[in-house]
């Protein structure tokens, strides 16, 4: 049996090269080897070494008592970093999904994105739970009745919005009534006179342009060679885009460092917060380790039967450009670019599947939105019945697929699942007063869950293929078969019939004998 060497879980076949480059690695002393090992993992050692750099640095600048103007210039390379990584979002995802859902065929793009939107919808629902389970075990809301806004000097936060109002947001997304315009705004519900009624707001649709990009892929596939120059053009478009991503990655280590330490900066009273909030923060980040660390994983073994962490590994670059920039779309470029180099998924997958996913798959939002809910409501000491219970899990599950791919973008459904069972909305700004802590993790169980769901995706199309091909090379053994049989046959007649060799000789001899036969 032909064995495989192994690289992040993905096998790869053996072949002489494969032997040289092992007797040769083999060889190395430990220098080289060293080396070897700095040379290919400079990006995740420098990234890593932003954060903390950037940790240290915030904590000297902080005692240094900065005006506001100097905040901003101090933070400046960090926002550079936010702006470059917004800016290749809209062009990675329209040309990604575009020539991602019109090289796969018809049959195959129906049959991934049914198993996709399973995926999501199913690890999304048992995050939900396992938020709602720890917010019921730690309790992190009772004996916390005194804590209120005004003792941690926040401002409130309104919501006039209805749970319903919401999804008719979600349905008004899906479809923008301008193309352009969605590239830059998108539709809230606003209740003027007690109606409520869709307005335009700043910030980009990536949900309607993910439907639209899928749905255009999918009609240039159908035009069949009419279609052919303009699937090129987004492939090159997206290739083009792939090398400004792979630019872009060598100035996150420097933004990141910026990025952090301003944060830090910025921090007024963190203890009191912490002390405050101390036991929603820890229920939170502990719902992100259990589903991250043990829940995605399994899932991910489960289909797979492959090492999870060894797949993981190869995604420390966008792991801490996520927890540095908060958001799953800022964090896009960078998953595409090593789940595909690093983990060697199928381009066709990865661009079509990534990019859906940092728009609806939200598990770490769903977490800490379900334990938001219920610590608010024990911190009003209402006692959640077993329909309020499953209503947060319903609407925390839904309600993700619609959430920003944003900073803080998660506060805003918090108030929809507060709506739906019946809880005041005054308390959601001490949800937002620790969203910058809780944010981190959140966005890293996000992408992780985008990741390895690419990862089993190209998994199952690896075993399709393979099936395929067994048939197919099934078919043709057949096929031979029977063509040895036929001439076995015609053998033995031409051996036995006079008549059939005296007609076959006549048939070889003229070609109008063949046309006369015919």
């Amino acid at each position: 049996m032909e064995k495989k060497s192994e690289i992040n879980g993905h096998a790869m076949p053996n072949s002489a090269s494969t032997d040289l480059m092992v007797e040769k690695n083999a060889k190395k002393s430990f220098t080289e080897k060293l080396m070897e090992f700095l040379r290919k993992n400079l990006l995740v050692i420098m990234t890593v070494s932003g954060v903390l750099v950037g940790v240290g640095l915030g904590m000297m600048v902080r005692n240094m008592n900065l005006t506001k103007a100097q905040m901003t210039y101090f933070a400046f390379p960090g926002e550079m970093l936010l702006r470059m990584l917004k800016m290749i979002i809209l062009p990675l995802v329209v040309c990604s999904l575009i020539s991602g859902a019109a090289s796969l065929d018809t049959r195959s793009l129906g049959k991934l994105g049914g198993i996709a939107v399973a995926y999501f919808l199913v690890t999304t629902l048992i995050a939900s739970g396992i938020g709602v389970a720890l917010a019921f075990i730690i309790k992190p809301g009772v004996g916390a009745g005194a804590l209120n806004t005004n003792s941690l000097g926040l401002e409130s936060v309104s919501n006039n919005k209805e749970t319903a109002d919401s999804f008719l947001d979600l349905a008004r997304n899906l479809f923008p009534s301008n193309l352009v315009a969605a590239a830059f705004r998108s539709v809230i519900s606003s209740c003027v006179f007690q109606v409520p009624i869709g307005t335009e707001t700043d910030g980009m649709n990536i949900l309607g342009l993910v439907l639209f990009a899928m749905v255009f892929g999918v009609a240039l596939r159908k035009l069949g060679d009419e279609g052919e120059e303009l699937i090129r053009f987004f492939n090159a478009f997206n290739e083009a885009t792939m090398v400004l991503v792979s630019w872009i990655m060598w100035y996150i280590p420097f933004g990141i460092m910026f990025l952090v330490g301003s944060k830090i900066v910025e921090m007024e009273d963190v203890v009191l917060l912490v002390t405050s909030l101390g036991k929603y923060i820890f229920a939170s980040i502990l719902g992100h380790v259990v589903h991250g660390g043990i829940v995605l994983p399994l899932i991910y073994f489960g289909f797979t039967r492959k090492n999870p962490f060894s797949f993981l590994s190869g995604l420390i670059t966008p792991f801490t450009t996520a927890f540095a920039t908060c958001s799953s779309s800022a964090t896009l470029p960078s998953m595409i670019k090593c789940v595909e180099e690093n983990n060697g998924v199928d381009k066709r997958i990865s661009r079509f599947i990534l990019p859906i996913g940092a728009t609806v798959n939200m598990d770490g939002a769903a977490i800490f939105q379900c334990i938001a809910a219920v610590f608010i409501a024990q911190l009003n000491n209402v006692d959640l019945n077993a329909g309020q219970i499953f209503t947060i899990l319903v609407t925390a599950t839904a309600s993700s697929v619609g959430a920003a791919g944003i900073p803080a973008g998660g506060i805003i459904t918090i108030a929809i699942i507060l709506e739906a069972i019946g809880l005041p909305t005054n308390d959601l700004s001490l949800m937002l007063a620790v969203d910058w802590i809780v944010d981190r993790t959140t966005t890293v169980v996000n992408v992780e869950g985008d990741a390895l769901g690419a990862g089993i995706l190209h998994h199952i199309n690896q075993q399709e293929m393979k099936k395929q091909q067994a048939q197919q090379q099934q078919q043709e053994e057949e096929l031979a078969e029977v063509r040895v049989e036929a001439v076995a046959n015609v053998q033995a007649e031409e051996e036995t019939s006079p008549l059939v060799t005296h007609q076959t000789k006549a048939l070889r001899a003229t070609p109008e004998a063949i046309e006369s036969v015919l």
